[in-house]
Parts: C-alpha cells; structure tokens; sequence
C-alpha cells in the first residue's frame, strides 16, 4: 500500500526519531484520562511511550511527524501488535525507574483488554496520533491522519484504533470512524476506552 506525502506537510519517521515521535505523543497524552489513570506522572507516561516507539513502532510499524509538532504510530497489516517480550521488559524498567509497581500491573492489564479487542480481520491499525500544546487547532491532527486515510481507501482496507479521551470522540467520527464498542480500563468507574473501526470510503 502507497502512503503518498507529497501534498503534505509531514515526512516519515525514521528509527533515530524514536524520542521525537514519543516526547510528542506523551505530551498529547500527558492529561489523558487512561494514561494519567495508569501512570499518573508525565515522566511515566513519557517512558512508556519512548518503549513503544523504540522498541516496537518505528522498527516494526510505520511513524510520522508534522513539522508543527505532531506525530502518530501506526502498525500495518500483517504485523502482529502485541508488545515483544524485550519491549516488555523494557516497559517495566521504565517504570521502576519513573513510575510505580501499580503502574506496570495496570499497564499490562489494559493490555490483554486491548488485546481481546483487536479486531482480527485486516486492517491498518493507529497506535497513536498526538500533537504538542502549540499546534492545536491548526489542523495539525487532521494532516496526520489524510494521507493515510486516502491509501487505505485507495487500497480498501479497514483502520482501527482505540479512543482514550471521549472529548475526542468527535474528530475521530469526522473523520469516518465509528464505535465497536466501550469498556472500562479497571473495573466499573475507571476511565474507558472505545474501541474504533473505519471501513475504507469509495472514491468520488
């Protein structure tokens, strides 16, 4: 599948852009309601996304970066999504170190949650998408998700994420995604996730 930027501002990540794509992630995610229900402190949260991107997004998957401060991880088809056992092991020695205990018992909790989910039919899968504090409302989200959301029309395949933030709930609808389901992270009043699928549009 051909991911053309060429009418877009963004250019793809390349391994040594791990620690840009997740210092922009995790400050986009720093007041998320699971993240800071897991992790509680930005520290926690920045090294748990350092893990995901180093270890797994930027070598495995595909990552890219908008100049104006904003990033997203994507794992194509085929590509099995589950964190690797060194991955894993990574993850929770970030956490001993920045985070808690109850942190990496959560984390790999919602995990298995996640991992009930996942569809099991092709898709291409969003990880994340996320932008600094300066580039919002600039459109800046919506330029990170045109190019790969035209060739997954182009080419009629499926995407799939997982909402964390309701308030944002709204920019995924508008952009064609709609709700497979809800569930709480951690048992009933915890925060949700909402579990989202895209069928590719036809050509105009």
């Amino acid at each position: 599948m051909h991911i053309d930027l060429s009418k877009s501002e963004l250019r793809q990540a390349n391994i040594n852009d791990w620690r840009t794509v997740a210092d922009i992630t995790a400050e986009a995610f720093a007041n998320d309601p699971v993240n800071q229900y897991i992790f509680g402190k930005f520290e926690s949260i920045r090294s748990m996304f350092r893990v995901m991107a180093r270890e797994m997004y930027l070598p495995s998957g595909v990552s890219y970066i908008h100049p104006a401060g904003g990033a997203t991880m994507w794992m194509p088809p085929g590509v099995d999504a589950a964190p690797s056992q060194f991955g894993l092991l990574r993850f929770a020695l970030g956490q001993i170190r920045h985070g808690t205990m109850g942190a990496i018992k959560k984390g790999m909790a919602l995990s298995e949650k996640m991992q009930d989910w996942h569809p099991k039919d092709p898709h291409f899968y969003l990880f994340t998408i996320g932008t600094t504090a300066g580039a919002r409302g600039k459109g800046v989200g919506k330029g990170l998700l045109a190019p790969v959301l035209a060739a997954c029309d182009a080419a009629g395949m499926p995407v799939y994420l997982e909402n964390s933030n309701p308030t944002n709930s709204g920019f995924y609808g508008a952009h064609g995604f709609e709700r497979m389901g809800i569930f709480n992270i951690d048992g009933e009043g915890s925060p949700v996730m909402e579990p989202m699928w895209r069928e590719p549009k036809s050509p105009r």
